[in-house]
């Protein structure tokens, strides 16, 4: 199975007076602009979701919406209280399971808890390695079990690279 981890896009800045309570901080329209070019970029790659969890924090939630706009999915995103804490692989494993057959999945959520993620998947231990992992930025994974060092890493796209490559093509 292709797991897709998903850092949410660009959101407001951090305002207690705006949103007293964080969860509830929505994208910027810069944000939606980065993420739908990366959703696209995703697309074009052929790593297409069949389904998409998504931590239930409103930025994660509308990235997670933004993707199924872009690459006109047919699922709704399912929320997982488990992409909004530390990482609990049996709990987000069970979530991917009951999904059924879906074979790639796209996990959206927060940092440091996807990065812990990643490293638990990749080398057995959430803190084993740190990752740069920017918003918008999605890492693919090959995943034969949902376990500690379950995964493979197949790739890394940084929103960045994207826009470079994007403006590489336009020229």
């Amino acid at each position: 199975m292709q797991i897709l981890l998903v850092r949410h896009a660009r959101a407001g800045d951090q305002d207690p007076d705006r949103w007293p309570d964080d969860r509830l901080r929505p994208l910027t329209n810069v944000g939606r602009e980065i993420h739908a070019q990366t959703s696209r970029a995703l697309a074009r790659l052929e790593a297409v979701p069949d389904a998409i969890l998504t931590s239930p924090w409103v930025r994660a939630v509308q990235t997670a919406e933004l993707m199924v706009e872009e690459m006109e999915l047919e699922r709704e995103p399912v929320r997982c209280e488990a992409l909004a804490a530390e990482v609990d692989l049996a709990a987000i494993g069970a979530q991917v399971a009951s999904l059924g057959n879906a074979q790639t999945v796209a996990l959206v959520g927060h940092e440091p808890w996807l990065g812990q993620l990643a490293s638990a998947l990749l080398t057995r231990v959430p803190d084993a390695m740190t990752i740069d992992f920017p918003k918008s930025g999605i890492m693919g994974l090959e995943v034969t079990e949902f376990a500690p060092g379950g995964g493979c890493l197949r790739f890394f796209l940084r929103p960045r690279h994207i826009r470079d490559l994007s403006r590489k093509k336009k020229k």
